[in-house]
């Protein structure tokens, strides 16, 4: 009979909550301009916090998975679990630094604006005076220098929470039996990467209403808000966990 009190592993419950707070604090690093920024009226990538950062997310799922194939299949030591959050943050990085990057050029060269940001005189950054090329009753333009560095900082978190995630899920209850003669088992491999998602969409819709609207990143006034944020995902990201902790432990 299936011991359900030893299919709570805590370890796991933390490990998982931890993640979603990761990505809770990622999604507000990320520029999101919305509407607004899609006909170059505010600052950020003209899309959704939760589409961009869960196409970022996503994409660093994709690179642990590929790494932990090579390193967990007879379960992950610390060293390889750094390895696979490290795969997956990479992932996330170069996911949403080509994202921006692309919208930088089109806002460049294709509607004529230069990228500048409204919520500052300069850039924290690069020191550039930002406040007398922002068009009358706009919001700022494409993605200066501060918000570009806060997306990439944003892929990163984001994409070590959902791998941790993800190899955590792999491991819980008994990782010996996740190799099969044929292959992984493909029950532990659908249904971790099913609550990944899962995981890393409710945190990154948590975010986007703590939010509200749109973010240029770790300089925008909104960006405080975080703390109320870090609550709200520990909550939600502890009761994943204790959903789906069990059932993957149970499933051998």
């Amino acid at each position: 009979m299936t011991d359900l009190i030893g299919l709570f592993d805590p370890i796991s419950i933390v490990l998982i909550t931890i993640g979603g707070i990761l990505i809770g604090m990622g999604v507000h690093f990320i520029p999101v301009g919305g509407a607004p920024a899609a006909m170059a009226q505010a600052t950020g990538v003209g899309t959704g916090t939760v589409q961009l950062a869960a196409g970022a997310g996503l994409t660093g799922l994709i690179s642990a998975g590929f790494m932990y194939s090579f390193l967990g299949n007879d379960g992950l030591t610390n060293i390889e679990l750094i390895q696979v959050m490290v795969s997956g943050a990479v992932g996330a990085m170069i996911m949403i630094a080509v994202t921006m990057f692309i919208g930088q050029l089109v806002y460049v060269y294709c509607v004529g604006v230069p990228p500048v940001s409204a919520k500052v005189d300069k850039d924290p950054i690069t020191g550039d005076i930002q406040d007398i090329y922002v068009s009358k009753g706009t919001e700022g333009h494409g993605i200066p220098t501060v918000s570009f560095v806060s997306g990439v900082i944003g892929g990163l978190l984001g994409g070590m929470g959902g791998s941790l995630i993800y190899a955590i899920l792999m491991n819980a209850g008994y990782p010996e039996q996740i190799q099969t003669s044929l292959g992984p088992n493909p029950e532990i491999v659908a249904l971790a990467g099913i609550f990944s998602a899962g995981v890393f969409y409710v945190n990154a819709v948590v975010a986007s209403y703590n939010i509200g609207g749109t973010i240029e990143g770790f300089h925008d006034p909104k960006f405080k808000r975080v703390p109320k944020a870090i609550i709200c995902c520990l909550i939600a990201s502890l009761l994943c966990a204790a959903i789906a902790v069990p059932i993957m432990g149970g499933l051998i």
